[in-house]
């Protein structure tokens, strides 16, 4: 599937050591191919590692710190998964800050597979139509959100898919909301 063209764009990926490494390296991959810059953006300088099956995978270089990055400065935000990256992320609070930053902006906020855990941590998944691992859909359930089990939910700023098969999908839905929320901004202006 084709992405629309996002040259001009630019899309942060919060991540620390641990992300699900399919879920971080496909969509910043497929995002740069569509024209977007993309930063990984760590509380971590240097590189963090991504977890592939049972074991350690490949580290990505981190772009920018944690530290002074602002949702001003992007277009939209993706949380990959994995189980060890959004727990650690969701007890750091300049993390939930900046995700926070994200939605009271209004701007697309992407989660896939344990990452939910972090717009429940954020109080974003109430009243919310949202997927994600199956592990995991008890905590939206009784953070109030909608659950249903599709590649991919998007309810409002809000697109979680469940793991790495709904990646496709996923991209897509960030591609769009980002093309989506590009044309909404020129037409005002």
């Amino acid at each position: 599937m084709s992405l629309p063209d996002l040259t001009g764009r630019t899309i942060c990926i919060l991540s620390t050591h641990g992300f699900e490494q399919s879920e971080l390296i496909e969509p910043r991959d497929a995002l740069r191919g569509a024209g977007a810059t993309v930063h990984v953006v760590s509380p971590e300088s240097g590189e963090i590692r991504g977890w592939k099956g049972d074991d350690w995978g490949k580290s990505v270089s981190v772009d920018a710190p944690l530290d002074g990055a602002k949702a001003a400065d992007y277009d939209a935000l993706v949380l990959p998964g994995g189980q060890i990256n959004p727990d650690l992320l969701r007890a750091n609070e300049t993390a939930m800050a900046l995700i926070k930053e994200f939605a009271d902006a209004g701007k697309p906020i992407a989660a896939v597979c344990h990452a939910p855990w972090l717009l429940i941590e954020a109080g974003l998944a109430k009243g919310k139509t949202m997927t994600s691992y199956g592990s995991i859909r008890t905590d939206l359930k009784n953070a109030g959100a909608n659950v249903v089990d599709q590649e991919v939910a998007i309810d409002g700023n809000l697109i979680t898919s469940r793991n790495p098969d709904d990646l496709p999908a996923f991209n897509a839905a960030i591609a769009m909301a980002v093309k989506a929320a590009a044309e909404a901004q020129s037409e005002t202006v």
